[in-house]
């Protein structure tokens, strides 16, 4: 494991990218958000705001050729995969330019191409298709590894124990990670896992647990990693879990009134992306050249919203394409 201050040039390098993909998913959720107020997105809108570190430091222990499977809080991990925020920020927006081709928006994310497997909105049902995909991957001899995301309310649904089963029996090459943020919705967690560590259900499977906070980017890289590598030398899966916690309400629907703003606070003292910027600022990076990255990526992520604006409607003949089986 590393020390959370980088030491070396290698370990700057490798922080200061970190850091950069932390600010381009806070300034794309900013944007969004205000898209959204305004009412240039419909549908819902979840965020991902404070919850950075865990998508940024798991995905950075995967290859090109791994899966990754998400849930409706989908933007952050699409951004840490490298997708670019022009086509995301316009499929929020339900334009044809959208990664989805406008059809999915916020919680549908899709692109095969980078193995990025969704944005599913139904909670915890896509735990057994990443088990599928897993499956599959093992099947064909891919050498791949998937890593699906979840919240701990997910943890009560039957695909989260059908998914660990059949990767427990298979010893399926997959990476469970539960990103705890405290609240199913609006509901804490004490009122509903009547265990509050999720990881310890591992044990009910034979598999692989671990347990780790998600405000240190790069512990939460090498925590991921050891699993994945555990998964890649067909050891099977692990479930991970990663303590969080969301700045914003459930969606932007969501006031968040059923927590204290003492709490809040005391998280917001905590945030994994100022926590990188103090430690990058004691590795001997000067304020200003990471004030002139900030602007950078804001510069970015204004092009990605004016390109979203701009963007075309979808026609209307796509209207039923994808979602009824048609002849050939």
């Amino acid at each position: 494991m590393v020390s959370s201050i980088p030491k070396d040039s290698q370990s700057v390098s490798e922080l200061k990218e970190f850091y950069r993909q932390m600010v381009l998913i806070r300034k794309f959720e900013e944007a969004a958000a205000k898209a959204y107020s305004v009412g240039k997105i419909g549908g819902f809108l979840h965020l991902y705001i404070g919850q950075e570190a865990v998508g940024v430091g798991s995905i950075a222990a995967l290859t090109p050729k791994d899966y990754i499977v998400s849930t409706y809080r989908d933007h952050g991990h699409a951004l840490a995969r490298g997708l670019s925020p022009k086509p995301l920020m316009a499929e929020l927006f339900g334009k044809g330019t959208g990664i989805s081709k406008g059809n999915g928006g916020s919680m549908h994310f899709f692109d095969r191409n980078a193995h990025f497997m969704g944005g599913h909105g139904i909670v915890g049902g896509h735990i057994s298709l990443a088990a599928g995909i897993a499956f599959a991957s093992k099947f064909k001899k891919e050498d791949s590894v998937t890593i699906c995301f979840f919240g701990e309310g997910a943890a009560n649904i039957g695909s989260f124990h059908e998914g660990l089963n059949l990767a427990a029996i298979w010893k399926l090459p997959v990476v469970f990670i539960c990103e705890n943020n405290h609240y199913a919705m609006g509901t804490p967690e004490y009122r509903a896992l009547a265990v509050k560590d999720v990881s310890v259900r591992a044990y009910a499977y034979d598999i692989a647990r671990d347990h780790i906070e998600g405000d240190e980017v790069r512990k939460v890289r090498d925590h991921v990693q050891v699993a994945v590598e555990r998964a890649r030398r067909g050891e099977g899966p692990t479930l991970i879990e990663v303590s969080t916690y969301r700045f914003r309400g459930h969606s932007m629907s969501d006031p968040a009134k059923y927590r204290t703003k003492e709490e809040l606070e005391a998280y917001k003292k905590k945030d994994p992306l100022m926590r990188a910027r103090h430690e990058l600022e004691l590795g001997g990076i000067k304020t200003e050249e990471l004030d002139k990255m900030d602007l950078e990526i804001q510069t970015q992520v204004d092009e990605a919203y004016q390109y979203a604006e701009t963007s075309p409607e979808p026609p209307l003949s796509q209207l039923h394409k994808y979602v009824y089986s048609e002849d050939k």
